[in-house]
């Protein structure tokens, strides 16, 4: 799963700096728009898949499931917002208006690349990251009880008197104050 969701965002944010689509004005100006021009989702929710791959292995039972739910949906989201810019025109024609400084230029000869699909597969290994975190997470390692809140180790029951140095240092691990009482 780890491997998957930091593929897929590897991939989703490669492919967002990259030239989606180009064209001229004139026949002689030429104008580009990168996929983080055309849209800002697939880079956030790449970021979002990426945060929530470490955040996986901190929770455990419901609140993995929930975890894999918002990776699985960040890459469905990026997937979409991918597909809808492969073939966007009005950024490349709005740079080509901010350039000449004329309102309602429009770019001719417009071309895009192949990096929206990149982006598109990546942004699928991210929901394919997610689903099996759905499905599959629950039986993952998880973190030791050892990084519970303090509030939580109280709950557990307390261990005899503290004999050795050993001791002293467990019962401060455990949230107690060996010295009081």
């Amino acid at each position: 799963m780890l491997l998957l969701t930091v593929l897929g965002a590897v991939l989703v944010l490669t492919a967002v700096s990259r030239t989606w689509a180009q064209g001229r004005v004139s026949g002689q100006l030429a104008v580009s728009a990168t996929g983080s021009e055309i849209s800002g989702l697939p880079g956030a929710l790449a970021l979002v898949g990426l945060a929530s791959a470490v955040a996986v292995f901190a929770v455990r039972g419901a609140g993995r499931i929930a975890v894999g739910a918002l990776v699985a949906l960040a890459g469905l989201g990026a997937a979409v917002a991918a597909a809808l810019g492969a073939g966007d025109t009005s950024t490349v024609d709005a740079t080509a208006a901010t350039k000449l400084g004329l309102v309602g230029t429009t770019a001719d000869h417009v071309t895009h690349s192949a990096w929206p699909w990149v982006a598109l597969a990546g942004a699928l290994l991210l929901a394919g990251a997610g689903l099996l975190t759905v499905l599959r997470g629950g039986g993952w390692p998880t973190m030791g009880t050892r990084y519970d809140a303090p509030a939580a180790a109280k709950a557990r029951p307390a261990a005899g008197p503290a004999d050795t140095p050993a001791d002293f240092w467990k019962a401060l691990d455990r949230g107690e104050d060996p010295t009081a009482g």
